[in-house]
């Protein structure tokens, strides 16, 4: 294989781990550090320090201090916009830099770390710098004896833990809603992807985010995030993640404060065909959404649901185009498939393959061997004759495992979608208009793509419910988890 420019970049990388807390990076935390691995071949990146209590409670005392001194969150909105927006420019300019960092750290194809991103980030960071003058609060009409207000107020202290599969996406999707607001932020990247997230911080300073507003304690979860939800002084808490660390956090939570936790807890999206659909579209689609980011995705199209009749072609289009896709170092560009992001984390998807196999489901693609080039490669896997109680089509496996499922009506898929205990992004392959409407109506999911997946801008909110969690992210809807509504009656 040719060197990549990617490659050379990366022989190149010089890593500077570290707590960003107040302006200072600091190399040293009271947890010791944490091996960084990079996925592409299991070898390490760096020593990554660990913070501990009082590394946290040093990040939130900062936070909550810059809250209160008035330096962001009595800043005017215009003036707001403009840091976020010159943000955005930074991350626009170094995108190369960001994608490279993110590729090295959890193995995702560089080219899509670049498109996607790098992209998202600066495009998500761009539009809430653009909505910060033009966020209106209320005065409702209607009395002659009192003028009533209701106002928006920025909540203090946001603490923000993060997941590793779309670091720089989810980050900034938290990032913008909750500073647009006025509020300081500690975050706690995933232990897999902290030098994206500091990086980030580090930017924003650059820009003229001040001193002290944004925040970055790395370590494990266990130990900092902990910490931070049990943290009287944090006001507020957003996290995406599994269903049982979020769970965790709602309880300790309880425990402290009872501050709000918005939870975005993961997903097994139906990804419905039915018999009237294009084919070729939706096989296309299909195959992208089980292996973008090597399956590791909330919303990833884990769950095929079809038209009994088209099934046996479907399946044949979907497996010919996955069989396809190139499985490779995640920094030559030609790579579509990257590794997982951990040794345990592949481990865990092959062992999904294995009790799939022994369930009696047909494995129509892939395999549960382990890939033998260093780092954590897999094949994509495709199981068919799948029940809807077998495990494959109810837990969230988090890699490019699809199980097929067949359904007899348009009513017995519905059912089939709605048979899960989460609830995030569903779609729908009909050429139909009447059935595409009543199936978006009857699917329990906070979003519906109809023939197109995993589109939308930021316009519009993503969030799920019953075990996908609650709350939205993207949007002004995002805004309304970080703010606190306060109503003034003036007697007249």
């Amino acid at each position: 294989m040719t060197e990549s420019p990617w490659m050379t970049a990366a022989a190149d990388f010089v890593p500077e781990p570290g707590l960003w807390i107040g302006g200072e990076l600091r190399d040293h935390a009271s947890a010791g550090v944490l091996p960084l691995l990079t996925p592409r071949d299991g070898s390490t990146l760096a020593s990554v320090p660990s913070a501990g209590d009082a590394e946290v409670d040093d990040a939130v005392a900062v936070a909550v201090q810059t809250f209160t001194s008035g330096i962001w969150s009595r800043m005017g909105p215009t003036e707001r916009g403009q840091v976020l927006q010159r943000w955005a420019d930074l991350i626009a300019e170094r995108s190369e830099e960001l994608a490279l960092v993110i590729s090295l750290e959890m193995g995702k194809p560089v080219t899509a770390a670049l498109e996607v991103e790098a992209r998202a980030a600066e495009k998500t960071i761009r539009w809430y710098g653009e909505l910060s003058d033009k966020l209106m609060d209320e005065a409702p009409r209607g009395r002659v004896d009192a003028l009533a207000l209701v106002t928006r107020e920025p909540v203090g202290c946001v603490a923000a833990i993060l997941p590793w599969n779309m670091p720089v996406t989810l980050l900034s999707w938290k990032l913008g809603a909750a500073l647009v607001a006025g509020n300081s932020m500690v975050v706690k990247p995933a232990e897999q992807t902290p030098l994206s997230a500091v990086l980030l911080a580090r930017w924003a300073e650059e820009a003229g985010l001040p001193t002290g507003v944004l925040n970055v304690v790395t370590g494990e979860g266990a130990v900092a995030g902990r910490r931070l939800a049990l943290h009287r002084d944090v006001a507020c808490l957003t996290f995406t993640g599994s269903p049982r660390v979020g769970k965790q956090l709602l309880a300790y939570a309880a425990e402290s404060n009872a501050k709000p936790v918005w939870l975005e807890l993961g997903g097994k999206t139906p990804f419905m065909v039915l018999a009237d659909a294009d084919l070729d579209a939706a096989s296309d689609a299909l195959a992208w959404g089980i292996t973008f980011n090597t399956g590791q995705l909330c919303s990833a199209a884990s769950r095929a649901i079809v038209a009994q009749e088209v099934a046996e072609e479907f399946v044949e289009s979907v497996t010919a185009k996955l069989a396809k896709r190139v499985v490779g170092d995640p920094l030559d560009p030609a790579t579509e498939i990257g590794p997982l992001a951990s040794s345990q984390h592949r481990d865990n998807v092959l062992a999904h393959v294995r009790r799939g196999m022994e369930s009696g489901a047909r494995l129509a693609l892939g395999s549960a061997e382990k890939d033998p080039r260093d780092g954590w490669y897999v094949e994509p896997a495709v199981f068919t004759g799948v029940d809807a109680s077998n495990l494959l089509a109810q837990e969230e496996i988090f890699g490019p495992v699809l199980s097929v499922l067949t359904a007899e009506s348009l009513d017995d898929a519905v059912r089939l979608a709605n048979d899960s205990a989460y609830g995030l992004g569903s779609s729908v392959w009909t050429s139909d208009i009447s059935s595409a409407h009543q199936v978006s109506r009857r699917i329990d999911a906070g979003t519906v793509w109809v023939n197109c997946f995993e589109e939308g801008d930021m316009s519009v909110p993503f969030g799920g419910r019953k075990l996908s969690g609650h709350g939205a992210d993207k949007s002004a809807h995002a805004i309304d988890k970080f703010t606190h509504l306060k109503t003034t009656w003036i007697a007249l």
